[in-house]
């Protein structure tokens, strides 16, 4: 019986765990899943740092090594900004791609280059064309940056023009451009130049682990919400994106009216301290620090509704890495987004929740309201999601497409890249 042989894999990625949010979660079950499948892994990634945009006790020096999972994790330490900004998000980003492109590398079959972050992936792939022995390299875009700058407005069109330029060189040099999702494989191709049978779809996996959960009530005690009181939680990161001003607008309606609803944010950002300085004096409003997995998931499993807000505008830049975790907690999503976005496709294809316009706090509130009053509605689009999650969303699936896919690229052999294209 034949079998196919282990991978020397390098992973180049600015997140990784203990980060409890965004990337970091995906890109360290995917190495750990792939050194279970039987490949030797190395992760070169940054200090912790995110979402609070400041390293964790414990690290900081120049170079440190651990292993997790079986993976080997080398820990570079880069420029970590204290306000952020357009430039200092691309500083933060090439520093650490300056430490990757100057440390050693071994002799790796294939690196994988997970974007964000977009300008260290570009430097590293400078230095993988640059190499006498040429190695295949991929692409795993979690984010679109383009789409990102247009949509959010953090910068103008010459900005968006010249970052689009980055992300089209960088993906169309790859042997390989992995996305998360069928409208970003369809922005790759048409928009950015990558050639169609270079990209390929693997959707994100719901990465939480199973855990002995507390009883709901308890947890509800612990943060003084009542029993016949709707908690409304949005979990993870507070950014530009998130437009969570919309929430700080839904509860202080929430207040005038004495709707018996709660809207609870978890989780850090740098946008945290202006959301919360502007929620000041509004009762039905609560910001809850960051949390260890258990915690995590029994906080919000305590809940009753589950939050996606996005900018009016962000339509095609992102899929909310939230929504995977949201369809394991078998409670109903309210999502508030633009019409046709890639975030009302998901929750439209997986029945689990409902959608309100994008920058509409009224019909945020009255949409939580109505499912923190309605047990049945609920728990129906909960199940829903569940099922969602468990056809759809399978980890060992995804790891093992993965998987299959990186070998595939080792066996064709590195892309040679036009002149023009370098």
């Amino acid at each position: 019986m034949s079998h196919k042989p282990s991978l020397r894999i390098l992973i180049l990625g600015l997140n990784y765990a203990p980060e409890p949010t965004g990337i970091a979660p995906y890109t360290a079950s995917l190495a750990k899943g792939l050194v279970q499948r039987g490949h030797s892994v190395i992760v070169k990634t940054t200090h912790p740092h995110y979402p609070e945009w400041r390293i964790r006790e414990g690290y900081g020096r120049w170079s440190q090594r651990e292993t997790i999972a079986g993976v080997r994790v080398q820990r570079l330490l880069h420029y970590v900004p204290r306000r952020q900004s357009n430039l200092a998000r691309v500083a933060s980003e090439l520093s650490f791609g300056l430490r990757t492109v100057f440390s050693r590398w071994g002799r790796p079959d294939v690196v994988l280059l997970v974007s964000p972050a977009l300008f260290s992936s570009s430097l590293a792939s400078m230095r993988l064309r640059l190499l006498a022995r040429r190695v295949p390299f991929a692409v795993w875009v979690q984010d679109l940056y383009g789409l990102g700058v247009t949509e959010t407005g953090t910068g103008g069109g010459r900005a968006a023009r010249v970052i689009t330029g980055v992300e089209s060189a960088l993906l169309r040099s790859a042997s390989g451009v992995a996305v998360i999702h069928d409208r970003f494989a369809a922005h790759v191709v048409d928009n950015l130049g990558v050639d169609s049978d270079r990209a390929r779809v693997v959707r994100n996996w719901t990465h939480l682990e199973e855990l002995d959960l507390p009883p709901r009530e308890q947890t509800r005690q612990t943060y003084g919400w009542a029993d016949d009181e709707t908690i409304a939680l949005h979990a993870g990161n507070m950014g530009v994106k998130q437009g969570l001003e919309n929430l700080v607008a839904a509860a202080r309606v929430a207040d005038e009216r004495g709707d018996n609803v709660r809207f609870v944010l978890l989780g850090k950002g740098n946008q945290r301290e202006l959301i919360q300085a502007s929620a000041r004096g509004i009762r039905n409003i609560q910001f809850i620090d960051p949390l260890p997995d258990l915690e995590y998931q029994a906080t919000m499993a305590a809940a009753d509704v589950l939050i996606v807000n996005e900018k009016p505008g962000v339509a095609e830049m992102a899929v909310p890495s939230k929504l995977t975790s949201y369809f394991s907690t078998g409670l109903p999503i309210v999502v508030a987004t633009d019409e046709g976005s890639v975030t009302a496709g998901e929750i439209e294809s997986s029945g689990g929740g409902v959608r309100v316009d994008a920058g509409d706090p009224l019909a945020l509130l009255d949409a939580a309201r109505a499912l923190g009053e309605d047990g049945e509605r609920a728990r129906e689009l909960g199940a829903r999601g569940t099922a969602f999650r468990q056809n759809v969303l399978s980890e060992d699936a995804a790891i093992s497409a993965f998987a299959g896919w990186l070998s595939g690229l080792v066996a064709d052999g590195p892309t040679r890249v036009a002149p023009s294209e370098a």
